[in-house]
């Protein structure tokens, strides 16, 4: 179960990172198509970290020697 829970954390925290990089790329950029394609990946990678979170984790499994 913990592989699981490691998992996620692994996938959160880059793409926050990634994703918070292209919103402040997005927030000081010049150009307008620029801001509006780092605005799209940013919130793309924010969203896919946080959904990441939801994804179910199985019910622990009952060891056949304690009982």
């Amino acid at each position: 179960m913990s592989r699981n829970r490691t998992a996620k954390g692994i996938v959160l925290v880059p793409c926050l990172l990634l994703g918070g990089a292209f919103l402040s790329a997005a927030a000081w950029g010049d150009e307008q198509s620029n801001q509006v394609l780092a605005l799209m990946i940013g919130l793309g990678l924010v969203g896919a970290g946080l959904l990441a979170q939801f994804i179910p984790t199985p019910p622990p499994e009952k060891d056949e020697a304690q009982g």
